[in-house]
């Protein structure tokens, strides 16, 4: 019981954050517009901002693990391709493909991740670092998936893309701010009070700001039609990655904190700015926002399920 209610309070706040967003907009004090700016200003500035502080804080040379850090890198990319190769089979509906290999493999590791280990283990360093080994294959990966995957205004897609995804990832701010945070980290790099302190504020906006603009860009009807694509992206996201490779994970030695970082890395909700991303490079939003919406609300009951297996096994 006391695990269930951890995950409760650790994940239902986010739900409901999203709930507010989209009370507001119901009763029109969010409209459209906002929607669109603030998943502009959040794509390109805050996301930005939080990932480089969360990076760019840790001294990552003197923790780091390169057989940790390899898992993370490896069982992301087995993760990506292996949906994406599936979903050309499984998913008949090409305006939707994009939007669901993003939301099935792409995990909350910095917006929800960091509160799950820390609240577990208090100040970890394994957290940051699975981040410098998932993040930024998430973010790549995302970034290639998307623009192959984009529909124009017509609804066709797209043929010459190789050249147009080397572009968006050079372009692509949150990848960028994730290479900035880990030459900040290795050359150990330390700014003024005044500077951090800015840094950190931009940054805190994020999380609920992402938040907000999900819940009041959720489209329930259109949600409801897509229910199906919904529940497999969910089980993948939940179940199926951690039913595979938490048992690898343990097979190498890894438990603790590393173990942890592992699991969140596998099996937390999908993160907010997948949607922002999906929204910024022409993907299917409603889907998205769906599958971030039902992750949240699920995963209370699957991470601690998760987490009771991994006490039982005497892991953590």
């Amino acid at each position: 019981m006391s695990d269930f209610i951890f995950s409760v309070n650790v994940t239902f706040p986010i739900f409901l954050v999203m709930v507010i967003g989209w009370v507001l907009h119901q009763i029109g004090m969010l409209d459209e517009h906002f929607v669109t700016v603030a998943n502009r200003f959040n794509f390109k500035v805050t996301l930005p901002f939080m990932l480089f502080r969360d990076i760019a804080s840790v001294e990552i040379s003197k923790v780091f693990d390169l057989k940790f850090v390899l898992y993370c890198a490896i069982v992301s990319s087995i993760c990506f391709w292996g949906i994406w190769g599936i979903s050309k089979f499984a998913v008949k509906d090409d305006s939707i493909r994009g939007a669901f290999v993003q939301s099935s493999f792409r995990s909350s590791a910095a917006v929800m991740g960091m509160a799950f280990i820390n609240n577990i283990y208090g100040s970890s360093a394994m957290g940051p670092l699975m981040i410098v080994g998932a993040v930024p294959l998430y973010n790549v990966y995302s970034v290639i998936v998307l623009t192959f995957e984009a529909q124009d205004e017509q609804g066709k897609r797209d043929k010459g893309k190789i050249k147009q995804a080397l572009v968006n990832i050079v372009k692509n701010p949150i990848i960028d701010s994730i290479f900035l945070g880990l030459i900040v980290s290795l050359l150990g790099i330390h700014f003024p009070t005044i500077v951090n302190k800015t840094i950190n504020s931009v940054a805190q906006l994020a999380t609920p700001l992402a938040l907000i603009v999900i819940g009041a860009g959720f489209e329930g009807r259109k949600a409801i039609a897509k229910i199906k694509p919904t529940c497999w992206a969910a089980a993948i996201k939940l179940v199926i990655q951690p039913l595979v490779f938490l048992p690898v994970a343990a097979y190498m030695g890894f438990s603790g904190e590393k173990i942890i970082a592992i699991l969140i890395m596998l099996a937390s909700p999908t993160t907010p700015s997948c949607y922002i991303m999906a929204k910024s490079m022409k993907n299917d939003g409603v889907l998205t926002a769906s599958v971030i919406v039902a992750t949240t609300l699920f995963a209370a009951f699957t991470l601690t399920f998760w987490i009771f297996l991994l006490r039982t096994f005497g892991l953590i």
